[in-house]
């Protein structure tokens, strides 16, 4: 006798080939209409199902989890980062967790080189002049940024996005600085041409332009704080690609207003959707709505590794992108 398809639930609407093919293996069930859903519909999905795929937008803490049915067995994130899922909680539950690392990977390096060079180059400040009317035409001192060749560029976590921002950014001509919990092997030091600083107050203080790719975890909980901020130089940028609570928000518009840095370039915020409305008043910040993994070739990707942890875990087998808690 076939053994039963597995129930899942995904909270929000995925790309049409990943849905179609999540629905021939497994009996799946969809959000057709997109909007997140609400506390009760959490509730509901994981009292009712096998495998829940979540998303970024989705809290999945112990609360939610004690409510779950003796069906859960499995939260395959719709993400690279699992911040919105307390981890420790699910695995006393004997829920195994599990993301899609790697795949984003290039696409946000791209995006934080975009945003690099959208703030030193007012690249955002131009196109809105370009499309008011009123342009007076080329001006040997209009619209001046910055170069970038020959800056420093100082990475806030060295892994895959780090590496790969790197990479890029050594092609426009920066020279590469680091700060990581554990410094990274000496090749890919050497290939990068990276100095590590151990210190991330030194660090800060001598680079022009700060990218900050390092995930949210409570260690890293407004790791660019105030204190750290006002370490900068008065014409560096602040990159943020990789989730906004590690920046003091709050602190950074109050810089940004009062022009003790030069500017930023933000795609994660503290509590987004929300952006603080003095943030958005400023024009020497770039403001993007979390966009830096937003390409089809990446959606696309993510949703192949959640079908592959479903199917492995369905079949018996350890997924391949599981996620153990800390205190494993």
């Amino acid at each position: 006798m076939p053994r039963p398809r597995p129930v899942v639930i995904v909270t929000r609407k995925l790309p049409e080939p990943i849905e179609a093919r999540m629905m021939e293996l497994f009996d799946t069930r969809l959000n057709a209409t997109d909007r997140p859903m609400t506390r009760a519909q959490l509730v509901e999905a994981v009292q009712s199902c096998d495998v829940l795929v979540p998303t970024v937008t989705d809290r999945i803490d112990a609360a939610l989890l004690a409510q779950a049915g003796e069906r859960l067995r499995l939260i395959a994130n719709y993400g690279t980062g699992v911040d919105n899922i307390d981890v420790d909680a699910a695995y006393k539950r004997g829920i195994t967790v599990t993301n899609t690392p790697g795949v984003l990977t290039e696409d946000t390096a791209d995006m934080t080189m975009a945003l690099i060079l959208a703030v030193a180059r007012r690249l955002v400040e131009g196109e809105r002049l370009a499309r008011s009317g009123e342009w007076q035409g080329w001006a040997p001192t209009a619209m001046l940024g910055h170069r970038i060749w020959g800056k420093r560029l100082g990475i806030v976590g060295m892994g895959r996005i780090g590496s790969a921002v790197a990479r890029r950014a050594r092609g426009f001509g920066l020279s590469i600085h680091y700060h990581n919990r554990r410094r990274v092997h000496e090749s890919l030091e050497a290939e990068l041409e990276a100095t590590y600083w151990e210190s991330l107050d030194q660090m800060l203080a001598r680079v022009d332009i700060v990218s900050v790719n390092c995930p949210h975890t409570p260690a890293t909980y407004h790791l660019l704080s105030a204190r750290r901020l006002k370490l900068l130089q008065k014409h560096a940028i602040v990159v943020n690609t990789s989730r906004g609570e590690v920046i003091d928000e709050a602190a950074l518009t109050r810089m940004l207003r009062d022009k003790e840095i030069a500017g930023a370039g933000l795609d994660v915020f503290e509590h987004e959707p929300a952006i603080n409305p003095k943030l958005r008043q400023l024009d020497n910040v770039v403001l993007l709505p979390h966009m830096g993994s937003s390409t089809i070739e990446g959606r696309l990707d993510m949703g192949e590794k959640v079908i592959i942890n479903i199917k492995t875990f369905v079949d018996g087998h350890r997924p391949p992108d599981r996620v153990l808690p800390s205190m494993v």
